[in-house]
C-alpha cells in the first residue's frame, strides 16, 4: 500500500504549511515586542501564545500528512 498522495493535495498542504508557518512566525515576533513594552497587556499576550500553540498544532498536523510513518 502507497502513502503517496495527490499532487493536487500535497500541493494544497503545502501551499497552507507555508501560510501557518509565515503566520507562526509573525506571531512569534509580535509576542516578543509585547513583551518588551513595559505594561504590556498580559490578556493580549496569552491570546497571542494560544493562537501560536494552535498553529504549531496545525503545522505538525499538515507535516505528519506530507510525511506519513512507515508501517513497520
Amino acid at each position: 500500500m502507497s502513502n503517496e498522495i495527490d499532487p493536487d493535495l500535497r500541493a494544497a498542504y503545502e501551499a497552507r504549511l507555508k501560510e501557518l508557518n509565515i503566520e507562526h512566525r509573525d506571531l512569534d515576533q509580535a509576542i516578543h515586542r509585547l513583551q518588551e513594552t513595559p505594561l504590556h497587556d498580559q490578556l493580549a499576550l496569552k491570546r497571542l501564545k494560544k493562537r501560536k500553540l494552535l498553529l504549531k498544532d496545525q503545522i505538525s498536523s499538515i507535516e505528519r500528512q506530507l510525511d506519513p510513518d512507515e508501517l513497520a
